[in-house]
């Protein structure tokens, strides 16, 4: 049986892995950026108007204000909307989305292999603190790979250029969009807690491993130093 000290370290490994799946379950379900840009075609009496799209990974709303003419609100479905218009955000769009199905993953074996641990004393494989480090690792750099690939998406391409007039199903040369103005929202700052947590349970794996290997050391330099002893007589 592990000793009371390993249990608890383990567990509140197992503890913060738990926490940050939550972070990021909640992360996927709530808004991730927000986009303004100025709309200049035929609006109501040749003035600009604008267009405001609100997104999540998997929903979004359109705004519309004078964005050819008359303003009106859509809600839309990001993937459908996504196939209408040029591959590449798409493509990066699901890559964020394998990347977080990678984050829950490995996340949820994080914390397998924490609990197993609290309960057992196997060697050292991977199913011992290695199983943790390679596990949360994975985790913290998938995330931070998604918090770069989704801010690109929205800044080099032309993602909500080309959703605008898609979703409101009107012609490309009837609106010219500019002044491009993107606020990231709640659901992609999550990400951060969520990386900080998967790499705060390695750090409590690491520091129990670290303590343990001392001791180990610790005791095995009396029998290393008998033979020494011994010839010294």
């Amino acid at each position: 049986m592990p000793s009371s000290t390993k249990t608890l370290y383990f567990l509140l490994s197992a503890l913060l892995t738990a926490i940050s799946i939550g972070l990021l379950g909640f992360a996927m379900s709530t808004t991730w950026s927000k986009t303004k840009m100025d709309c200049e075609g035929s609006g109501i009496n040749g003035t600009a108007g604008s267009a405001e799209i609100t997104m999540g990974l998997f929903n979004g709303k359109l705004i519309r204000v004078s964005c050819p003419n008359f303003g009106s609100e859509d809600s839309f479905s990001v993937f459908p909307e996504l196939l209408r218009i040029e591959v590449t955000p798409r493509v990066l769009h699901g890559l964020c989305l394998g990347l977080l199905g990678l984050c829950f993953l490995t996340s949820a074996l994080s914390i397998l292999v924490s609990l197993y641990n609290s309960v057992s004393n196997p060697y050292e494989t991977y199913m011992g603190p290695n199983g943790v480090y390679t596990c949360s690792s994975i985790s913290a750099f998938s995330s931070v790979l998604v918090l770069i690939i989704y801010v690109l998406n929205h800044i080099l391409t032309k993602m909500q250029e080309e959703l605008v007039p898609s979703i409101a199903e009107i012609p490309d040369t009837s609106v010219t969009l500019t002044h491009k103005r993107l606020e990231v929202k709640i659901g992609y700052f999550l990400l951060i807690p969520y990386a900080v947590l998967s790499l705060l349970a390695i750090l409590l794996v690491y520091l129990y491993d670290h303590a343990a290997y001392t001791h180990r050391r610790e005791q095995e330099r009396p029998t290393e130093d008998a033979p020494k002893e011994i010839m010294m007589y």
